[in-house]
């Protein structure tokens, strides 16, 4: 079983834009029910389907699958909840660790926030001067509900 430990931060600055070149990601999900999500994505010329868990703590299971990319679209064109999911994703090396930037836009613009993958929950990490609060356990930031609760009318 795959499972995946990350935290999410909200940012402070902006510091990390000169570290990374931002990749276009567009997502959207078949099913948002806490217990499962399935996200169906493009990344770049690249289409994945991904299983996950319900999160506790910091962990949940996950299963990602590469999907062709004609496929993938199809799905987020005509059977994902909509509204779709833009982003552009920034990754960032420091210290051992990929920080994952995510800059929202259509009905998410103005949020941009950082994950970074652990091995444990409680594995220690240097946070940068450009990292602020965490928001890991505060689900107005789970991708998958920022479609019913899109971040521009918060």
């Amino acid at each position: 079983m795959a499972k995946e430990i990350e935290r999410k931060f909200l940012l402070t600055g902006d510091g990390w834009r000169q570290l990374a070149k931002g990749t276009i990601y567009r997502q959207g999900y078949l099913s948002t029910v806490k217990e499962r999500t399935v996200r169906v994505r493009t990344i770049d010329d690249k289409g994945f389907l991904t299983i996950k868990g319900i999160t506790v703590g910091a962990t949940r299971v996950e299963y990602e699958y590469e999907i062709p990319t004609a496929d993938a679209n199809e799905m987020l064109d005509d059977l994902c909840e909509k509204p779709i999911i833009e982003k552009k994703r920034y990754k960032v090396a420091l210290d051992g660790f990929i920080w994952e930037i995510d800059e929202f836009g259509g009905v998410n613009q103005g949020l941009i926030v950082a994950e970074i993958e652990l091995e444990s929950e409680d594995q220690a990490f240097n946070k940068p001067d450009w990292v602020g609060d965490e928001v890991s356990g505060d689900p107005r930031y789970f991708n998958s509900n920022l479609i019913a609760h899109p971040f521009t009318t918060w």
